[in-house]
Protein backbone atom coordinates (compact mmCIF):
# COMPACT_ATOMS: atom_id res chain seq x y z
CA UNK A 1 0.00 0.00 0.00
CA UNK A 2 1.99 3.14 -1.49
CA UNK A 3 1.15 6.40 -1.04
CA UNK A 4 3.61 7.83 -3.00
CA UNK A 5 3.78 7.45 -6.44
CA UNK A 6 6.89 6.26 -7.28
CA UNK A 7 7.16 6.53 -11.30
CA UNK A 8 6.19 11.04 -10.71
CA UNK A 9 8.79 11.24 -7.94
CA UNK A 10 11.34 8.95 -10.17
CA UNK A 11 12.38 6.63 -8.12
CA UNK A 12 14.31 4.00 -9.92
CA UNK A 13 17.80 1.63 -10.03
CA UNK A 14 20.75 3.50 -8.76
CA UNK A 15 19.20 5.56 -6.77
CA UNK A 16 18.71 5.88 -2.84
CA UNK A 17 15.53 7.43 -0.93
CA UNK A 18 16.22 7.19 3.00
CA UNK A 19 12.90 7.39 5.38
CA UNK A 20 12.61 9.74 8.49
CA UNK A 21 10.16 8.14 10.48
CA UNK A 22 10.54 4.56 8.68
CA UNK A 23 7.18 3.07 9.92
CA UNK A 24 6.55 -0.24 8.84
CA UNK A 25 8.99 0.67 5.69
CA UNK A 26 6.06 -0.13 3.15
CA UNK A 27 8.06 2.70 0.78
CA UNK A 28 11.65 1.66 1.59
CA UNK A 29 10.72 -1.49 0.56
CA UNK A 30 9.32 -0.61 -2.43
CA UNK A 31 11.98 1.64 -3.55
CA UNK A 32 15.01 -1.48 -2.51
CA UNK A 33 12.23 -4.02 -4.68
CA UNK A 34 12.73 -1.42 -7.83
CA UNK A 35 16.95 -1.31 -7.30
CA UNK A 36 17.15 1.90 -5.58
CA UNK A 37 19.02 2.22 -2.98
CA UNK A 38 17.74 3.10 0.56
CA UNK A 39 18.58 4.76 3.86
CA UNK A 40 15.61 4.47 6.28
CA UNK A 41 16.02 6.82 9.01
CA UNK A 42 13.81 6.43 12.34
CA UNK A 43 13.83 7.79 16.03
CA UNK A 44 12.47 4.10 16.96
CA UNK A 45 15.03 1.94 17.00
CA UNK A 46 12.53 -0.86 17.24
CA UNK A 47 10.94 0.03 13.83
CA UNK A 48 14.64 0.14 12.30
CA UNK A 49 14.76 -3.55 13.49
CA UNK A 50 11.53 -4.55 11.93
CA UNK A 51 12.65 -2.84 8.85
CA UNK A 52 16.16 -3.98 8.43
CA UNK A 53 14.80 -7.93 9.03
CA UNK A 54 12.09 -7.17 5.81
CA UNK A 55 15.66 -5.54 3.81
CA UNK A 56 17.17 -9.00 4.53
CA UNK A 57 14.16 -11.32 3.91
CA UNK A 58 13.28 -9.19 0.36
CA UNK A 59 17.00 -10.59 -0.58
CA UNK A 60 15.99 -14.04 0.79
CA UNK A 61 13.22 -14.14 -1.40
CA UNK A 62 15.02 -12.98 -4.92
CA UNK A 63 12.97 -9.75 -4.30
CA UNK A 64 16.55 -7.44 -3.83
CA UNK A 65 19.53 -7.30 -4.79
CA UNK A 66 21.95 -8.14 -2.19
CA UNK A 67 24.54 -5.58 -3.59
CA UNK A 68 22.20 -2.55 -3.41
CA UNK A 69 22.76 -0.53 -0.34
CA UNK A 70 20.15 -0.96 1.82
CA UNK A 71 20.69 0.78 5.59
CA UNK A 72 18.91 1.90 8.51
CA UNK A 73 19.94 4.81 10.17
CA UNK A 74 18.82 5.87 14.19
CA UNK A 75 17.70 9.70 14.51
CA UNK A 76 16.45 12.76 14.59
CA UNK A 77 14.68 14.45 11.84
CA UNK A 78 15.15 18.04 12.89
CA UNK A 79 18.68 17.05 12.96
CA UNK A 80 19.87 14.40 9.98
CA UNK A 81 22.88 13.19 10.11
CA UNK A 82 24.14 12.98 6.48
CA UNK A 83 25.94 15.47 5.00
CA UNK A 84 24.58 18.53 2.34
CA UNK A 85 23.75 17.35 -0.83
CA UNK A 86 23.59 13.49 -0.48
CA UNK A 87 20.61 12.20 -1.57
CA UNK A 88 18.63 12.09 -5.40
CA UNK A 89 15.61 11.64 -3.97
CA UNK A 90 13.49 12.44 -0.30
CA UNK A 91 10.28 10.23 0.71
CA UNK A 92 8.83 11.80 4.20
CA UNK A 93 5.63 10.15 4.41
CA UNK A 94 3.19 11.16 7.49
CA UNK A 95 6.17 12.58 9.83
CA UNK A 96 5.45 16.40 9.61
CA UNK A 97 2.67 16.12 11.56
CA UNK A 98 4.14 14.89 14.37
CA UNK A 99 6.91 17.09 14.61
CA UNK A 100 6.60 20.34 16.79
CA UNK A 101 9.64 22.16 14.51
CA UNK A 102 8.56 20.96 11.09
CA UNK A 103 10.16 24.11 9.78
CA UNK A 104 13.54 22.72 10.97
CA UNK A 105 12.57 19.13 9.38
CA UNK A 106 11.95 20.75 6.39
CA UNK A 107 15.31 22.83 6.25
CA UNK A 108 16.99 19.73 6.80
CA UNK A 109 15.74 17.26 4.27
CA UNK A 110 16.27 20.54 1.56
CA UNK A 111 19.98 20.54 3.02
CA UNK A 112 20.95 16.61 2.50
CA UNK A 113 18.86 16.37 -0.89
CA UNK A 114 20.75 17.19 -3.80
CA UNK A 115 20.02 19.97 -6.63
CA UNK A 116 18.27 19.03 -8.60
CA UNK A 117 16.51 16.48 -6.32
CA UNK A 118 12.63 15.66 -5.49
CA UNK A 119 10.95 15.36 -2.68
CA UNK A 120 7.57 13.64 -2.10
CA UNK A 121 6.00 14.90 1.26
CA UNK A 122 3.08 13.46 2.21
CA UNK A 123 0.47 14.19 5.94
CA UNK A 124 -2.54 13.73 6.72
CA UNK A 125 -5.73 15.49 4.80
CA UNK A 126 -7.33 18.15 6.22
CA UNK A 127 -10.79 17.13 6.22
CA UNK A 128 -10.59 12.94 7.06
CA UNK A 129 -8.04 14.10 9.57
CA UNK A 130 -9.95 16.94 11.24
CA UNK A 131 -12.70 14.50 11.75
CA UNK A 132 -10.08 12.27 13.55
CA UNK A 133 -9.78 14.79 15.80
CA UNK A 134 -13.02 15.88 16.18
CA UNK A 135 -14.03 12.18 17.27
CA UNK A 136 -11.36 11.45 19.87
CA UNK A 137 -8.74 13.33 22.14
CA UNK A 138 -6.62 9.84 22.31
CA UNK A 139 -5.82 10.35 18.59
CA UNK A 140 -3.72 13.56 18.84
CA UNK A 141 -1.38 15.07 20.96
CA UNK A 142 -1.19 16.09 24.02
CA UNK A 143 -3.30 13.56 24.85
CA UNK A 144 -1.92 10.82 23.39
CA UNK A 145 2.53 10.59 22.99
CA UNK A 146 3.48 10.96 19.61
CA UNK A 147 0.53 11.76 18.50
CA UNK A 148 -0.53 14.37 15.77
CA UNK A 149 -0.13 18.04 16.56
CA UNK A 150 -1.30 19.62 13.78
CA UNK A 151 -3.84 19.76 10.54
CA UNK A 152 -2.22 20.42 7.41
CA UNK A 153 -4.39 22.16 4.55
CA UNK A 154 -2.64 21.52 1.38
CA UNK A 155 -2.06 25.40 1.15
CA UNK A 156 0.05 25.24 4.70
CA UNK A 157 1.78 22.73 3.45
CA UNK A 158 2.90 24.42 0.30
CA UNK A 159 3.91 27.46 1.54
CA UNK A 160 6.19 25.83 4.41
CA UNK A 161 7.88 23.79 1.17
CA UNK A 162 8.29 27.30 -0.24
CA UNK A 163 9.96 28.60 3.21
CA UNK A 164 12.34 25.87 3.10
CA UNK A 165 13.64 26.48 -0.28
CA UNK A 166 11.57 23.58 -2.16
CA UNK A 167 9.65 24.10 -5.41
CA UNK A 168 6.32 21.90 -4.82
CA UNK A 169 4.36 20.98 -7.82
CA UNK A 170 2.26 17.97 -8.14
CA UNK A 171 -0.06 17.10 -5.80
CA UNK A 172 -2.86 14.09 -4.91
CA UNK A 173 -4.61 12.08 -2.54
CA UNK A 174 -4.54 8.72 -1.45
CA UNK A 175 -6.14 6.03 0.69
CA UNK A 176 -9.77 7.24 0.53
CA UNK A 177 -10.54 3.84 1.63
CA UNK A 178 -8.82 4.01 4.70
CA UNK A 179 -10.06 7.60 5.88
CA UNK A 180 -13.65 5.73 7.01
CA UNK A 181 -11.54 3.25 9.12
CA UNK A 182 -9.80 5.86 11.27
CA UNK A 183 -13.22 7.28 11.89
CA UNK A 184 -14.25 3.98 12.98
CA UNK A 185 -11.55 3.58 15.39
CA UNK A 186 -11.70 7.17 16.55
CA UNK A 187 -15.22 6.60 17.49
CA UNK A 188 -14.55 3.73 19.22
CA UNK A 189 -11.13 4.35 20.55
CA UNK A 190 -7.92 4.82 18.81
CA UNK A 191 -6.28 2.07 21.00
CA UNK A 192 -9.52 -0.22 20.65
CA UNK A 193 -8.28 -2.99 17.94
CA UNK A 194 -10.51 -5.75 19.17
CA UNK A 195 -13.87 -3.59 18.23
CA UNK A 196 -16.07 -6.11 16.05
CA UNK A 197 -16.28 -3.66 13.59
CA UNK A 198 -12.94 -2.79 13.49
CA UNK A 199 -12.18 -5.67 13.30
CA UNK A 200 -13.98 -6.35 10.32
CA UNK A 201 -12.85 -3.06 8.37
CA UNK A 202 -9.47 -3.84 8.83
CA UNK A 203 -10.16 -7.82 7.12
CA UNK A 204 -11.66 -5.28 4.20
CA UNK A 205 -8.60 -3.29 4.19
CA UNK A 206 -6.33 -6.60 3.97
CA UNK A 207 -8.65 -8.01 1.43
CA UNK A 208 -8.24 -4.81 -0.61
CA UNK A 209 -4.28 -4.53 -0.41
CA UNK A 210 -3.55 -8.31 -1.39
CA UNK A 211 -6.43 -8.78 -4.06
CA UNK A 212 -6.66 -5.12 -5.62
CA UNK A 213 -9.81 -5.64 -6.89
CA UNK A 214 -11.40 -3.53 -9.66
CA UNK A 215 -14.29 -2.39 -7.63
CA UNK A 216 -11.99 -1.13 -4.85
CA UNK A 217 -9.79 -0.27 -6.75
CA UNK A 218 -12.08 1.92 -8.93
CA UNK A 219 -14.00 3.14 -5.91
CA UNK A 220 -10.98 4.74 -4.19
CA UNK A 221 -9.91 6.61 -7.49
CA UNK A 222 -13.19 8.66 -7.35
CA UNK A 223 -13.03 9.14 -4.14
CA UNK A 224 -9.57 10.23 -3.45
CA UNK A 225 -9.67 13.67 -4.08
CA UNK A 226 -12.28 14.23 -1.62
CA UNK A 227 -11.91 11.24 1.19
CA UNK A 228 -8.00 10.84 0.71
CA UNK A 229 -6.42 9.95 4.15
CA UNK A 230 -3.23 11.28 2.88
CA UNK A 231 -2.66 13.98 1.05
CA UNK A 232 0.95 14.01 -1.23
CA UNK A 233 2.55 17.19 -2.64
CA UNK A 234 6.23 17.01 -4.92
CA UNK A 235 8.12 18.96 -4.66
CA UNK A 236 11.79 20.05 -6.25
CA UNK A 237 14.75 21.42 -5.16
CA UNK A 238 15.73 24.03 -7.96
CA UNK A 239 19.68 24.34 -9.39
CA UNK A 240 21.07 27.73 -8.95
CA UNK A 241 23.03 29.62 -11.63
CA UNK A 242 25.96 29.02 -9.91
CA UNK A 243 25.81 25.31 -9.47
CA UNK A 244 24.74 24.57 -12.75
CA UNK A 245 27.91 23.66 -14.37
CA UNK A 246 28.48 19.71 -15.28
CA UNK A 247 29.00 17.52 -12.76
CA UNK A 248 32.23 14.91 -13.57
CA UNK A 249 30.99 11.57 -14.55
CA UNK A 250 32.62 10.13 -11.93
CA UNK A 251 30.88 11.91 -9.75
CA UNK A 252 27.52 12.16 -11.66
CA UNK A 253 27.47 8.31 -11.36
CA UNK A 254 28.12 8.96 -7.74
CA UNK A 255 25.14 10.61 -7.20
CA UNK A 256 23.07 9.03 -8.92
CA UNK A 257 23.02 6.37 -6.28
CA UNK A 258 22.07 8.05 -3.34
CA UNK A 259 18.55 9.28 -2.42
CA UNK A 260 16.83 9.82 0.78
CA UNK A 261 13.27 8.62 1.74
CA UNK A 262 12.00 9.96 4.92
CA UNK A 263 8.39 8.47 6.23
CA UNK A 264 6.39 5.30 6.44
Amino acid sequence: MLTVDYDRLGVRAGRRPPPRGAGAGRHANEAHRRGAGVVALDRDRSELTRVAALFAAMVDADEARADVLAATVNGDGTRLPFPDASFDRVICSEVLEHIADDSAALAELWRVLRPGGAMAATVPAWLPEKVCWALSEEYHAPFVAGGHVRIFTEGELRRKLRAAGFEPGASHHAHALHSPYWWLKCAVGPTNDDHRLVRAYHRLLVWDIARAPKVTRWTERVLNPILGKSLVVYAEKRVQAAEATPARPAEDERQNRETIHAGA
